[in-house]
């Protein structure tokens, strides 16, 4: 700001009455505990984080000592979770880190601590790492650059990899289970269907469905046998309790090869009346959790290194360092159990944080100060340092005092409510960045109209007639939903019980969006009657997503709703809100705000879209061109898969030529191309070859036309398994005709998978089809299948990717 014209000082008031900057300033929520923004006063409690930061640069770099542990502990309000931010944070930046967080609030059953464990490891690096990938999808890409020739970033690895997989099927090779035979001649002790599973992170369509298998959660049996992964469906909870630490330890190990790793355990006191079947309580629970983890992986081969941190209150560390069998020592090895206290804030870091907060407020109004903590002075903030208070106690002192010259406020509450409310910002566009601001807004929306009956009509013409709104309540079981689900509407219309859960899911990432949707499908485990995404259409979902899939099934067969984020729809349920958040300094109370604030809800469009019957149309939310890879770059394509299959070396090939010899089904028989022979010439003259008469050696489908419809498919199995369906769809009773096409030696299709070679069920059907083929042979066999059901054979064209 130095050399910069003041701003006019009734201006810079103007601003300060608008907005109080210090409302949530400094707040860390779990669920933002992932966010790379990150304004932080760095003087605060620096030798804790700094403590951590050495803890991982000695692990890193000791020949022998792996593993480490710190204890930390602070009361609440002085900043516990906002340092883990911090290590989080600074972690990721310096590259090659990942970092794990257990948030123990989540932990709904301490019978089942591992797996709950298991849980917090899969969706932690689920996150986003320091490469704008997944934490996943990081090692996944270390795993593959560590056994080919030419090693590719994440970014490239996972633009390029379904179609690379795609084309690998195509020339009888199968990129999985390539890779996996060669990384596990680096990872011996790993179980395959792990590394299986990691790598399958890579794909933009299947990654989320590997990324619930790594949980433990179960897989539907379609998806479990495309990926080649167990289905995790016949487990009971005590087999699952004990077969998660393995996989965690499986999982560490496997990450802990290529990056430091840093596990966090937060909140371990939030749940202390709590006990497991053998007496203990949530604290000694986690304590020998973390004892377990310490002692196994300190015997295992991590390469660069584990720090476990447990966070907690001073009382609760009493309970753990009374713990018998060396458990203090474990939990905090690097510090010789001593723990390390948070301090509270003092006179330095009190004008550090003001100074930080301000210059954010000031440079988002574009307003210059009389000085950088104006209206506060220097000496105002450090005598209140002095009293040693919470960081949450300094924010709120700050709240009551980030205000100028008295103002007498208007008699009414309606007035002071419409002086607040004309003070309000317009919103801009970055405002539908943010998720999570956005669902506490419809929150305050739709508490503002509990006890109120609804009636009318929204703009698409969807009515609401007498819906009442009970309670909005929170998404449970929390430690399933992990805060995608932002809250339930609990009410009824008609008569009739309505729970609707509605996920503002804003993000670019086709894993976040993923992440969100599949809660959202699960109405049983979250007692839904209706789900309902929230998400501007402008945030187009891409067809290869899997989230693509989740909203079909959404908007189609569970009735479920999308509905389009609109700025000029939420921006006055934005305002209003912010008064709620400004009450106290108007003088109001909350039923009087809830009260002066429901009219204007009862007819917002945005708030009555999602209360009214689902209207079914998510066609404007999709992406009509799936991010492939453009047609031009094919050959950079075939030349990558090239580089990969031949980074295995001759043997490695040999062994796959070999074994394709023994397990590939004999080709179909290749039909006659039509020549004309003149009876005065010895020229053959062809006649232009048709669809199942070409060679499509080494091409990729990028779509097929069927009696004059058009359908997308993905590969040329796609290709397959889409007129299959069809034939399902259209001649259902005469489905077991396909039974009837059959090779010279075996059939193509059966009733008993294990016919096959490589079987895929036809979608609804009992019947099973062979898909170990190549392009040529898909299409002899495709014809045949067309010709079956008497279809012409102009009634069907190919469309490939030239």
């Amino acid at each position: 700001m130095e050399n910069t014209t003041l701003s006019p000082l009734e201006t810079v008031h103007a601003a300060i009455k608008s907005q109080n900057i210090f409302a949530h300033a400094g707040i860390v929520r779990k669920q933002n505990i992932w966010e790379m923004k990150f304004p932080d006063v760095t003087t605060l409690n620096a030798n804790a984080s700094n403590t951590v930061l050495q803890a991982l640069e000695k692990v890193k770099t000791s020949e022998s000592d792996k593993v480490t542990s710190i204890v930390i502990t602070a009361q609440h309000g002085v900043g516990k979770t906002h340092l883990l931010k911090r290590v989080c944070f600074q972690g990721r930046r310096k590259g090659e880190t990942s970092f794990i967080y257990g948030n123990v609030g989540n932990y709904t059953d301490l019978n089942l601590i591992n797996y709950n464990f298991q849980q917090s490891v899969a969706d932690s690096l689920a996150n986003l790492g320091n490469q704008e990938v997944t934490q996943w999808q990081e090692i996944a890409a270390a795993m593959v650059n560590g056994v080919v020739r030419t090693p590719k970033s994440p970014k490239d690895l996972i633009v390029q990899f379904d179609t690379v997989y795609n084309n690998s099927l195509e020339r009888g090779q199968n990129l999985i289970d390539l890779l996996v035979q060669k990384i596990n001649q680096i990872h011996k002790n790993i179980d395959p269907y792990i590394v299986r599973a990691i790598l399958w992170t890579l794909s933009e369509k299947y990654s989320s469905y590997a990324v619930k298998w790594l949980s433990g959660n179960v897989l539907e049996s379609t998806h479990a046998k495309f990926l080649e992964l167990p289905a995790n469906s016949e487990k009971n909870n005590q087999a699952r309790e004990v077969e998660a630490l393995k996989i965690v330890q499986q999982i560490l190990s496997i990450v802990g090869h290529y990056h430091s790793i840093i596990i966090c355990f937060d909140e371990i006191d939030t749940q202390y009346n709590k006990t497991n079947e053998a007496g203990l309580i949530t604290p000694q629970v986690i304590a020998l959790l973390v004892k377990s983890l310490y002692d196994t992986l300190y015997q295992s081969q991590l390469g660069q290194g584990v720090v476990l941190i447990t966070v907690t209150l001073p009382d609760t560390w009493l309970t753990i360092d009374n713990m018998p069998g060396g458990i203090p020592d474990r939990l905090s090895a690097y510090t010789q159990r001593k723990p390390i206290e948070l301090q509270p804030i003092d006179s330095n870091s009190i004008v550090e944080l003001v100074k930080l907060w301000l210059g954010i407020f000031y440079t988002k109004k574009k307003l210059v100060p009389p000085h950088p903590i104006y209206p506060f002075e220097e000496k105002q903030l450090r005598d209140y340092g002095k009293q040693k208070t919470t960081v949450r106690e300094a924010i709120q002192w700050c709240g009551q005092n980030f205000k100028v010259d008295i103002e007498i406020l208007p008699q009414t509450p309606k007035e002071r409510f419409e002086l607040c409310l004309s003070r309000e910002e317009e919103l801009g566009e970055e405002f539908l960045e943010d998720s999570e601001l956005i669902a506490e807004v419809l929150q305050f929306g739709f508490t503002s109209l509990i006890g109120h009956k609804i009636s009318g009509q929204t703009s698409s013409g969807e009515k609401i007639e007498g819906l009442t709104i009970k309670e909005i309540a929170e998404i449970l079981p929390k430690s399933k939903n992990n805060g995608w689900i932002n809250f339930k509407i609990i009410g009824t219309e008609q008569n009739k019980e309505l729970k609707i859960g509605v996920a503002v899911l804003q993000h670019s990432h086709g894993l976040s969006v993923g992440a969100g949707m599949t809660r959202l499908i699960d109405y049983e485990t979250f007692d839904l009657t209706r789900g309902c995404l929230v998400r501007s259409k402008d945030k187009k979902i891409k067809k290869n997503w899997d989230s693509y899939e989740y909203l079909s099934f959404l908007t189609g067969q569970l009735g479920g709703e999308w509905v389009d984020l609109k700025l000029e729809e939420i921006h006055q349920i934005a305002k209003l809100y912010g008064v709620y958040q400004q009450r106290e300094h108007y003088q109001l109370t909350e039923e009087q705000v809830l009260k002066l604030t429901c009219p204007e809800m009862l007819k917002n469009p945005l708030l009555l879209e999602i209360l009214s019957d689902p209207s079914g149309n998510s066609e404007e939310l999709i992406d009509p061109f799936p991010s492939n890879i453009p047609s031009d770059e094919k050959n950079i394509i075939d030349r990558e898969l090239e580089d990969i299959l031949n980074s295995f070396g001759k043997e490695s090939q040999d062994e796959q030529n070999q074994s394709k010899k023994e397990k590939t089904v004999e080709s179909l028989e290749d039909s006659k191309s039509t020549e004309t022979r003149s009876d005065t010439s010895t020229v053959v003259q062809t006649t232009e070859k048709q669809w199942f008469d070409k060679d499509y050696k080494g091409k990729s489908i990028q779509s097929f036309i069927l009696s004059e419809q058009k359908y997308e498919v993905n590969s040329w199995k796609d290709f397959l398994m889409s007129i299959l369906t069809l034939m399902k769809l259209k001649h259902n009773r005469e489905l077991d005709k396909l039974l009837k096409i059959k090779g010279r030696k075996r059939s193509f299709f059966s009733k008993n998978e294990k016919d096959l070679v490589k079987a895929e069920k036809i979608s609804g059907s009992s019947i099973y089809v062979e898909t170990n083929f190549s392009a040529n042979q898909i299409v002899k066999l495709v014809y045949q299948i067309v010709k079956m059901f008497k279809y012409s054979e102009d009634s069907l064209k190919i469309e490939l990717n030239e």
